[in-house]
């Protein structure tokens, strides 16, 4: 409903556009856009050899830090997987004496008795 009220008075703007030639745009530049253009510093170019090299290294360097603190991982669980299986030999070569001075307490009170 509101374009059938707003229709007659955008055709009567259109018509005055269009008729009127100081009313459409006009190309304007500003001094800025005006000035010459001033070259950019140039840039020494890093080159394939420099850049593969250092990309080279730093993979390295990377790789390199990432297996060191995986070994050292691993290193620490070797290392108490092992002092654990020492200590529980310990405890069974106790146990295992503990068992011979019996027996030999016994043998030596059956001699005894003889």
């Amino acid at each position: 409903m509101a374009s059938r009220t707003l229709l007659p008075a955008a055709r009567a703007f259109i018509r005055k556009g269009a008729s009127n030639p100081t009313a459409q745009r006009s190309f304007q530049t500003s001094r800025r856009m005006q000035q010459e253009a001033v070259p950019l510093p140039a840039k020494k170019p890093v080159g394939a050899f420099r850049g593969g090299l250092f990309g080279f290294l730093l993979g390295t360097t990377t790789a390199a830090g990432g297996m060191y603190y995986y070994v050292i991982d691993e290193y620490k669980v070797s290392n108490e997987l092992l002092t654990e299986d020492i200590y529980a030999l310990q405890a069974a070569v106790q146990r295992i004496e503990g068992y011979v001075r019996t027996l030999e307490e016994k043998v030596d009170a059956s001699t005894k008795k003889k």
